[in-house]
Formats: C-alpha cells, sequence, structure tokens
C-alpha cells in the first residue's frame, strides 16, 4: 500500500493505493462503490486482466484514504484526477462500482466500466419519505441528536464531513452527464440488485450511445462471482477500440 497528499481546495487528501502489474502499459483504474474500499477490489480483479496495470484507489474518506471536508461526486472525480496526474495514470479504462460509477463517468476515459453504477435518481418509498420529514421536523425543534435513528444504514457509522458528502450524492441524477458520455461504454448489472435496480442499467444504456449492458444472476455484488468474465470482457473491448 502507497499514500499519495494531494491538495484540493485549501485541504489535504492522502490518497491510499496499491497498484498490480506495475511493467503493464495500458492502466485500468478500478473504483469501489460507497462504504467499500480499494481490498473488496484488488481481490475481485487483481488476478485477471494480466495485460493492464491496476490502479486500486481508496476514494477520499474511505479505506485508508482521508478527508476533511464535505464534497459533491464532481470534488471526488476532480481528487482522483489530480491523484492520477501524480502518479503519471493515463484514462484508459476506467472501472467504477456504485458510487464510483459516477465518478469513473466523470473523469471520461476512453472505455468507461460501469459496475451496478449509481447516478440515475429513483423516487424514495412513502416509508422513506415520512422518515426524511420526521427527522426534518424534530432537527428544527434541536433533536438532531437522534440522526442514527433516521439515516440510512450506510450514513450511520460516518463522520460528520462524510455524512454531509453522503447527502450531497445520494440523490444526484447523472442523467445528463450519462448522455454527454462520448466513449465505448460496458455495463454490468446484477438481476437482483435492490440499491441500483436494473431500471437504472436500461436508463444508462439508452443514455450512452456506444454501450453494451451484461446481466448476471446475483445483487449489487453480483460481479464478485463474475470477476472472470466480465474482465475478459473488458480486455477485448479495449482491443476492439485499437481496432484489433
Amino acid at each position: 500500500m502507497a499514500v499519495k497528499s494531494i491538495q484540493y481546495k485549501q485541504h489535504t487528501f492522502d490518497i491510499s493505493y496499491e497498484i498490480v502489474n506495475p511493467q503493464a502499459k495500458v492502466d485500468i483504474i478500478i473504483l469501489h462503490g460507497w462504504g467499500s474500499n480499494k481490498n473488496l477490489m484488488k481481490q475481485t480483479f487483481a488476478p485477471y486482466m494480466e495485460s493492464f496495470r491496476h490502479i486500486y484507489i481508496d476514494l477520499p474518506g474511505f479505506g485508508n484514504s482521508t478527508c476533511s471536508t464535505s464534497m459533491k461526486t464532481s470534488d471526488v472525480a476532480r481528487v482522483v484526477e489530480l491523484f492520477m496526474i501524480h502518479i503519471n495514470a493515463s484514462k484508459d479504462i476506467i472501472l467504477g462500482h456504485s458510487f464510483g460509477g459516477k465518478v469513473a463517468l466523470l473523469l471520461e476515459p476512453q472505455v468507461l466500466v460501469l459496475v451496478a453504477s449509481a447516478g440515475i435518481y429513483t423516487q424514495k418509498s412513502l416509508k422513506v419519505q415520512a422518515k426524511i420529514a420526521v427527522f426534518k421536523a424534530l432537527k428544527i425543534f434541536g433533536f438532531s441528536k437522534l440522526r442514527s435513528l433516521f439515516v440510512a444504514d450506510d450514513a450511520k457509522k460516518l463522520s460528520e464531513y462524510m455524512y454531509q458528502t453522503f447527502k450531497n450524492v445520494v440523490n444526484e441524477d447523472f442523467s445528463d452527464e450519462f448522455s454527454k458520455y462520448e466513449g465505448k461504454a460496458l455495463l454490468f448489472w446484477g438481476k437482483e440488485d435492490m440499491a441500483t435496480p436494473l431500471s437504472s442499467a436500461d436508463k444508462i444504456h439508452e443514455l450512452i450511445k456506444d454501450s453494451k449492458l451484461e446481466v448476471y444472476d446475483g445483487d449489487h455484488y453480483f460481479f464478485m462471482k463474475n470477476a472472470e468474465d466480465i474482465s475478459g470482457k473488458i480486455v477485448g473491448c479495449f482491443l476492439e477500440t485499437l481496432g484489433k
């Protein structure tokens, strides 16, 4: 594991990362989802795609990377981009799972790999809407310390900076950003995904002109059991972009 310090908007971010196949000439940046870290992605994909230099990154505030301010997805993407410049990494291929998919999209790689990506807004259930309304009412009367009773499981153990970041990014609609992407995109999804439903994949597939959707059995973490097949399709797609 290595760490690079990145300066952004008068804040220092210590970004933890690992590189696999360091002598390879083609880069694949691999970004984890919300609440996860680079280790999950490394144990899943490191055995495959030997011809690529794998760069696994802990996004700011996750794993061993630091974060001392609230952020939007665009801020996270900029920090990752600055980090890539520091280590001389190219935008050949960027893979993002869930929240990492939105970050990958904003980085505009030659080949975009979206694995159960976030970014399509879905209407909250009436139950969730009611919880939000109750929490906002309690906050007015000074009961904000009851936050843990109302926030999503993904947010309960977050620092105040990361909780604000969570609120900033959770309802972002990236439909316009998906439609503006002009590269080649591979979409991989699980049929039983409840976090980013298959309907989101269909919408993204419609929005990105040059995209291909592959659907597998499984939930939001379906890719852990299908990494070899997914990796083979990524390699094939990249070779196509070279005209081979």
